[in-house]
């Protein structure tokens, strides 16, 4: 109990206390609670209210043999037992609204560099102007160049969440040269996204190559935040989560970081790993082709060359070939012609 892993999402610790509660004995009321938790009614109810606003916990309300909303002396209170909300909904929720927090704090803070070159000219004293911590850029191009530079001179680790279902032929192009410099030097990197993503082949693709050389790939439910963190110590962030155009924001003021760096971890903590999620969708095709393989197989059976084929798929070609020999392994075929046969054979092209 109180184990305050929740504090990062903000939530204090009773709240948190009160919500594992919930969902341990569903149906508790506030007097449960109270006995419980010995919380005086009052804290209790603040922090109910507090949970409700959130929309991690509701009033179970019994059924009466319809479905009309209750009203008036009817209307759940404290005293009625209480519902927890789903964790995976929970988390997601609290997420977002961190998320959200962090943005406008970073807003904020940006927002003082107009100030401090107002304020200069006041100064009897001049000094040079001191760094504030947190860089605003608009310009593309300049952005890349700049998350080039962290990659460039990271040392430890890279710690990315992207929210995209799919991600862009040009993004994956863009991307997987640094990413794989950074694989090459021994850094750790590790990579979240949503499983939307497994719909989408050249994405998966891109991210088994990445698996390949070492990085950690993990997919989650659902997620709005988009994060890159270079060594634990700079972050960059979107200026507006919904609009990439609005530019980014480039954090290493530590309170802020930290924040960030924690809220990666918990995005960590949720997701599952790509290669036992593949596996399981492997099992429920009954051990047949994934969409990806069939067009590797139909690609192979062209008769174009290797490069082509990679180039048409998004894929690099050390990928491209990776597939082919895992897909002859697959089918028991000792050559690409004895392949296409048996995948013709079990209608997999």
């Amino acid at each position: 109990m109180g184990t305050d892993e929740m504090s990062c999402l903000g939530l204090t610790e009773e709240q948190e206390r009160i919500y594992r509660l919930c969902l341990r004995e569903p149906g508790i009321g506030l007097d449960g609670l109270i006995d419980q938790l010995r919380l005086s009614p009052h804290a209790a109810r603040e922090e109910l209210g507090r949970l409700r606003e959130l929309g991690l916990l509701h009033s179970e309300v019994p059924t009466q043999g319809g479905s009309e909303e209750p009203s008036g002396e009817d209307r759940p209170s404290d005293e009625d037992g209480l519902a927890a909300a789903d964790p995976d909904v929970a988390v997601a929720r609290l997420l977002d609204l961190r998320l959200h927090e962090l943005h406008e704090k970073l807003q904020q803070v940006t927002e003082l560099q107009p100030l401090v070159a107002s304020l200069r000219p006041e100064s009897a004293e001049q000094r040079p102007p001191t760094v504030v911590g947190i860089e605003q850029i608009t310009d593309l191009p300049k952005i890349r160049d700049r998350i080039d530079d962290l990659a460039f001179f990271a040392r430890e680790e890279v710690s990315l969440v992207e929210p995209s279902t799919a991600l862009r032929p040009e993004d994956i192009e863009q991307d997987r040269p640094r990413v794989l410099r950074c694989l090459r030097r021994g850094l750790t990197v590790r990579t979240v996204l949503v499983r939307k993503v497994l719909d989408h082949a050249p994405t998966v693709a891109y991210l088994r190559e990445l698996e390949s050389h070492g990085a950690r790939v993990r997919l989650v439910s659902h997620t709005t935040a988009k994060i890159q963190m270079y060594d634990r110590r700079t972050a960059v962030v979107p200026v507006h989560p919904e609009d990439s155009s609005r530019g980014a924001l480039f954090a290493q003021e530590s309170g802020l970081v930290s924040n960030i760096l924690a809220m990666f971890e918990s995005i960590w903590a949720e997701s599952d790993d790509l290669g036992a999620l593949l596996g399981e969708r492997r099992s429920e095709d009954d051990d047949g082709p994934s969409e990806l393989e069939r067009m590797v197989l139909r690609a192979m059976c062209s008769g174009g060359k290797d490069e082509a084929g990679a180039r048409d798929l998004g894929v690099s070609v050390r990928t491209y070939r990776r597939y082919i020999a895992d897909l002859m392994q697959l089918l028991g075929a000792g050559n690409r012609p004895q392949a296409a046969l048996l995948a013709r054979e079990r209608g997999w092209i």
